[in-house]
């Protein structure tokens, strides 16, 4: 096999066509025969291994290009040594490749191992910080408790105060570690300044806690805060507004209404809304209305409510704006029963009153809140409404069904068609107790004469009765007109045109042909 392969290297190279005659045979000259064949079947043999294993590593279908025509003895080294140089270089840049991956693999478990033992680190820094707070909550609940130590209770209670400001989760830990029932006892000291923290301590323990609400009550609390108010003495004016905020406090809870309203703390807080001079601070009096606004939500407590002179002070206050709605939205509540309808209706001038709230444009709130009352009122009273009419009612309500606000139009509409019915059945009374007195006042007929009495009667009657509908027609169109012109002017005056502004010719008319049924229900 070795002498057939240097047979046919041999070929290769000394049967090329010799077109040089010195360039070839110099180049042969220094080497021998054997030693010539056997480097260039090596570096063939290096050249085609290296070209295979780089295919086989880089897995490319990269296009093979057919093999070159064999050049000279030179060119033919050449493009061997360069193949060999960048096969070996392209094998390095693969080996380096690969000594780098495994460094990258290595520095992102590095990371993942780091952030490991960083969020190990962070929970055991919100664990130990959830132990001391716990710790702390526990030494300050045993200071509360400290029957011997007034000093130590005042401090403690403080301290209540301030970690239930804030944190939900202490307000339920500190009620379940049993600091209600010492605060409430704090209450009888005689130290304003351990009163007032006792006061703001449990004001914060009901925050957003229905539980301790109902916690706070059952300790007895609102008995306590009552001695306070009732004593000889009068207690301290921080100690009466940290008590008015607790009961606004404890009376949203519905379960707490009923007792609270039965205490006799409805007529401190009236009282304290009608304090007029300084000793009643403004957010005192705010927070008594918004307290005497849960109370009035249950029913049995408007009893309370109207033992006291509130109905008429309440009216009085009417169109003071900050004030206003809160108190529409309480008597909303009063109308809901009878007495309380009754103590409206028996205030003087309540109802111009309450109409003319019907004209707060800017205060939706207020508009919505008395057409409220004056629709219950009128659904419910003839003499209610009787009294609405002569306020001027009509012409209010025809201007909010217009300007008012969706609720307030709709209840506009329904006062409006209850005293349209009203007015109806009126007159159908009155034309058929004519008609019935009319029947009975007939001559008997017997005669000539009498029956052409009767004749001359029923015509007079007729007549008469022609006239009286004529006249309640002409009442209730002239009604009709003045209201829809009162309104005319009023939203001419809206819409800011000239003061000399004549309606046309065409709404006079249609004003003059209207009838009842042209209210807009």
């Amino acid at each position: 096999m070795a002498k057939c392969h240097r047979n046919d290297v041999g070929s290769v190279v000394l049967d090329r066509p010799n077109t040089t005659s010195s360039g070839h045979f110099w180049l042969w000259s220094s080497f021998s025969g054997a030693s010539f064949r056997r480097k260039i079947f090596d570096a063939v043999s290096c050249g085609r291994s290296s070209r295979y294993r780089h295919r086989d590593v880089d897995d490319e279908a990269a296009p093979i290009s057919p093999p070159t025509p064999p050049a000279t003895g030179v060119t033919t080294l050449r493009s061997i040594t360069t193949k060999t140089t960048t096969t070996q270089s392209q094998t390095n840049v693969k080996e380096a490749e690969k000594a780098v991956k495994p460094k990258v693999k290595s520095e992102k478990l590095s990371d993942l191992l780091n952030l490991a033992e960083f969020s190990e680190a962070e929970n055991y820094a919100a664990t130990k910080k959830k132990v001391e707070a716990l710790e702390e909550l526990k030494r300050v609940a045993k200071d509360l408790q400290a029957d011997d130590d007034s000093a130590k209770r005042k401090e403690a209670a403080s301290k209540v105060r301030l970690l239930a400001k804030e944190d939900s989760e202490a307000r339920a830990t500190l009620a379940m570690l049993g600091v209600i029932p010492p605060l409430v006892a704090l209450l009888d000291s005689d130290d304003a300044v351990s009163q007032i923290a006792s006061l703001y301590a449990l004001l914060n323990l009901g925050i957003g806690n229905d539980v301790n609400k109902a916690a706070i009550l059952q300790a007895g609390a609102v008995h306590n805060m009552l001695k306070l108010i009732e004593s000889p003495n009068p207690p301290d004016p921080s100690v009466s507004e940290a008590i008015i905020a607790n009961f606004l406090g404890l009376s949203a809870l519905d379960s707490n209404k009923p007792i609270i309203g039965a205490s006799g703390a409805i007529p401190f807080l009236v009282r304290t809304l009608k304090n007029s001079d300084n000793a009643s601070s403004c957010q005192a009096k705010q927070d008594a209305l918004r307290a005497l606004y849960n109370l009035s939500i249950f029913p049995s407590n408007i009893s309370f409510i109207l033992e006291t002179d509130l109905i008429p002070f309440f009216l009085n206050s009417l169109g003071d704006m900050e004030v206003s709605e809160r108190i529409l939205a309480i008597l909303s509540n009063v109308v809901s029963v009878p007495e309380g309808r009754k103590a409206i209706s028996s205030v003087k001038d309540a109802f111009p009153i309450l109409v003319d709230a019907l004209n707060w444009n800017d205060s939706p709130g207020c508009q919505e809140k008395a057409s409220y009352i004056l629709m219950i009122m009128a659904h419910k009273a003839f003499g209610d409404r009787q009294a609405m009419i002569e306020a001027g009612m009509v012409s209010a309500l025809l201007e909010l069904t217009l300007l008012g606000s969706t609720l307030a139009q709709k209840r506009a509409s329904r006062i409006l068609e209850c005293l349209r019915v009203d007015k109806g059945k009126q007159v159908s009374q009155s034309f058929s107790g004519r008609s019935m007195g009319a029947a009975v006042s007939a001559p008997i007929c017997g005669s000539s004469s009498s029956s052409s009495n009767l004749n001359v009667g029923s015509k007079e009657c007729m007549e008469d009765e022609e006239d009286t509908m004529s006249e309640e027609k002409k009442a209730v169109k002239q009604l009709i007109q003045q209201s829809l012109q009162d309104n005319m002017r009023r939203i001419v005056k809206r819409a800011n045109l000239p003061q000399d502004f004549v309606p046309s010719d065409h709404f006079k008319s249609l004003t003059s042909s209207s009838t009842s049924k042209s209210l807009p229900f």
